[in-house]
Order: C-alpha cells, then sequence, then structure tokens
C-alpha cells in the first residue's frame, strides 16, 4: 500500500503508474471509514487498473465549527480497513497545508440552483466548500472515474454538474447507499451516536419507506404530512426537512407529473448529530 501525506509525491508517482490505456478510479472520503466507503473501493478496484483514497476532513464544506471539531478522524484504523481490502491502494492523507497552501477558502461556483435546495438551504457555503476540494483532488489525481454514494444524492448531482462545466475528464459514478442491520444509512457520524440512539434512529429509514408507500396514492403535500407528524410527537429526534424532489433539478414539487423521476429527503437532528438519508420514490 502506497501513502502519500503531499500532492507532489503524489503527482510524481501517479505520473510513474499512469498510461495512454489505464484507468485510475478514485474514492474522496473524509474518513471515519464503514462498509460502504469500502464498498466504494471493492468497486474501483474492480473496474480500474489503480486506485486511489483520499482521506481529508475538508475544513470549508463545513458551516458549523463544531461539527468540524468533533468529526472523527481515525486515520491508524482507516489504513488497517484498507489493508483488509488490497494492498494496492494508493492512500493520499494530507494536510489542509497541503491541501490549501495557507488560503483556507472556497471558490464559488454555479451548479445551476441545484446547490439552493434541501442542504445548500440549511449549510449556506457548503457546496461551494465540496466544489472546491472535489475539482482539487480530481486534479491532483487525474482519475478516470471517480465513486460517491448515493445517500448525498445531491452532492453526487453536484459533482455531475461541476464536472460538466468545467469540462472534466472525469466519469463521476454513482453507487447504492449502505445500511447498517437496522437500515440506518452509514455514516460517519454514526459513530458518535449512542448505541440506544444508533437502534433508535431506524425510524428514519422507516419513515422514508412508508412516506414511498403513501406517496404512491397521494399528494406530496400528504405525504410531506405523514412524515412531519411521525416526528412531531418525538422528543429524541428533530426533523429539519423533507423534501420531496424532482431528481434531475433538485426542485420540490407540488404535484406529480408522468414521466418524472422523484427522490425523497430527509435530514433529522439526533441531539446535535444531523443524519441525512434518501429513498427514490419511483
Amino acid at each position: 500500500m502506497h501513502i502519500f501525506y503531499s500532492k507532489a509525491a503524489l503527482i510524481a508517482y501517479i505520473k510513474t503508474i499512469k498510461t495512454a490505456n489505464s484507468t485510475i478510479g478514485f474514492v474522496p472520503t473524509m474518513g471515519a471509514l464503514h462498509q460502504g466507503h469500502l464498498a466504494l473501493m471493492q468497486r474501483s478496484l474492480k473496474e480500474n487498473d489503480d486506485t486511489v483514497v483520499s482521506i481529508f476532513v475538508n475544513p470549508t464544506q463545513f458551516n458549523n465549527p463544531e461539527d468540524l471539531a468533533k468529526y472523527p478522524r481515525t486515520l491508524d484504523e482507516d489504513i488497517k480497513k484498507m489493508r483488509t481490502l488490497s494492498d494496492k491502494i494508493i492512500l493520499y492523507a494530507p494536510s489542509v497545508e497541503d491541501i490549501y497552501e495557507g488560503n483556507t477558502v472556497s471558490q464559488t461556483f454555479d451548479f445551476d440552483g441545484l446547490e439552493n435546495q434541501m442542504e445548500g438551504k440549511f449549510r449556506p457555503g457548503h457546496f461551494n466548500g465540496v466544489g472546491t476540494i472535489v475539482k482539487r483532488l480530481f486534479e491532483i489525481v487525474t482519475p478516470t472515474n471517480a465513486y460517491f454514494g448515493e445517500k448525498d444524492f445531491q452532492q453526487l448531482q453536484i459533482v455531475k454538474k461541476m464536472v460538466e462545466k468545467a469540462d472534466l475528464p472525469v466519469n463521476v459514478v454513482g453507487c447504492p447507499i449502505f445500511r447498517e442491520e437496522n437500515q440506518l444509512a452509514m455514516s460517519s457520524r454514526n459513530e458518535r451516536l449512542s448505541a440506544q440512539e444508533r437502534k433508535d434512529a431506524a425510524i428514519i429509514y422507516k419513515t422514508l419507506t412508508e412516506a414511498k408507500e403513501i406517496f404512491k396514492n397521494h399528494s406530496p403535500e400528504e405525504t410531506l404530512e405523514f412524515v412531519e407528524n411521525s416526528f412531531k410527537d418525538n422528543n429524541e429526534f428533530d426533523l429539519e426537512y423533507f423534501v420531496i424532489a424532482d431528481e434531475s433539478t433538485l426542485l420540490p414539487i407540488d404535484q406529480k407529473e408522468n414521466g418524472k423521476n422523484y427522490r425523497a429527503f430527509i435530514a433529522v437532528f439526533v441531539n446535535s448529530i444531523r443524519l441525512i438519508d434518501t429513498i427514490s420514490l419511483n
């Protein structure tokens, strides 16, 4: 396993392995790796000649300093998990200085409005931070294929839009959500939940699946009302948002139209820990 802490060293190494016909797969992460991350790596290993994984907690995508400070950092454990998959993974674990060179600020992007919905509405500047770090990592790694989990579906659509607008030669691949035994979407933030909170958080996916059934025969407004009522009397969970949106534009819908693909998005607080999830409604 090759481990790099500086972009200069990684760029030099990639030049030695990259050929005209070879492919590089890339899995960008913020560490605290779980089975969902490992599944992305396995897919990249299977589909590419070489696989690069980055572990970097990106400060510019956090609008809450407390959330940034508390984000789990478990590099040694992460490396052990990656070694169980393959000794051929190339790891890039940079410092903030190596990435931002003393200027830790975001670029400003136009994502055609995708950034103004859901996460963008509740986390101002978040997607400028995401766009900034993903673009920089793409320029450093020069991947053929880049793998992202569909739990962050809005982020996935935004990365695709950035690649399209910047005309970057990267194929962005969305991969299915990995879930815990109780169907809670796997997330590094789950590590901050107590055992009881983690168990009780099954309500999030349960509510999504029930909303999907209701949506088949009811309006978006009635489906929203059901979800809000599901959390209304629950003192442990605080619903931040539930949105039914068009998958391509991410715009919330008032009524259903034939031939459109719809998706439900949810964000819930368990104490101060924020969890998100999503489900296709088609």
